[in-house]
């Protein structure tokens, strides 16, 4: 102790308060929820109340300090036009924006991502929805195709469900189709081809094809018709004007000399 009161007294100066502006307070008391009873009942491991009670101590230091000064003239407010210098340079502060409006523009595009996510999984949500009760009507249909085949139930209702369900998904394209008819291609091949029935073993003789020999042509049979010339035959233009061999023209030849 003798030690600090010494050392106490050598860097000790007398000055002014102004030059100091120094203020001792003791502890206040709060209004509300202490008295003077208990104003020394402070819990140091509360640091709510520590907190405040460092609070109310500097408030009620500022307010016997703030008579001190002005009864000393000397401004306690900011004037309007202060220019303070800021501690960060211009640089840096633009840094910082650029940091700031990067984290904006990532929190947007998290943001956008999320929607989109959602309206994804809302979007497959009903899709399966939709699946789920396709399958669930054509599961239904099976079973009624069942029961109608046992005998088990004889009516034909979910036909027609069937058929007003296609149409309304087609939007009415069926009933066109059957309206305009098939096109001129199909009708023709129709017309030439018929609609159908047996193809296979059509051409097929039968016994009664087999003993018809009305339409037989001996003539055009053996290729002896008018105009038809088989190998050797005579007959026909072509006959007539066929140039003679080699052989036959070198005789005529030697017939002439």
């Amino acid at each position: 102790q003798d030690g600090l009161k010494r050392c106490l007294s050598e860097f000790r100066q007398q000055l002014a308060w102004v030059e100091r502006l120094d203020v001792t307070s003791g502890q206040v008391v709060d209004p509300v929820s202490q008295s003077a009873s208990d104003k020394d009942a402070v819990d140091p491991e509360n640091d709510f109340q520590r907190e405040m009670s460092f609070y109310r101590q500097a408030q009620a230091a500022v307010l016997e300090a703030l008579p001190r000064l002005r009864k000393l003239q000397i401004p306690t407010r900011r004037p309007d036009d202060y220019f303070a210098e800021m501690a960060k340079s211009d640089q840096q502060m633009q840094k910082i924006r650029q940091k700031l409006k990067s984290k904006q523009e990532a929190m947007e595009r998290s943001e956008k991502a999320k929607q989109l996510r959602a309206m994804r999984k809302y979007g497959k949500k009903v899709q399966t929805e939709i699946l789920q009760r396709r399958q669930k009507e054509k599961k239904n249909m099976l079973n009624a195709v069942k029961k109608y085949q046992k005998g088990l139930s004889d009516k034909l209702d979910f036909l027609d469900e069937e058929q007003t369900s296609s149409q309304g998904n087609k939007k009415g394209s069926a009933s066109q189709w059957i309206k305009k008819g098939p096109n001129a291609k199909r009708r023709y091949k129709n017309q030439k081809f018929g609609f159908g029935g047996k193809k296979k073993g059509s051409k097929w003789n039968t016994k009664e094809s087999f003993n018809d020999v009305s339409s037989f042509r001996s003539k055009v049979a053996h290729n002896k018709g008018p105009g038809k010339a088989g190998k050797g035959g005579k007959g026909g233009k072509k006959a007539l004007n066929k140039r003679p061999g080699k052989r036959a023209r070198q005789k005529m030849k030697s017939r002439a000399r």
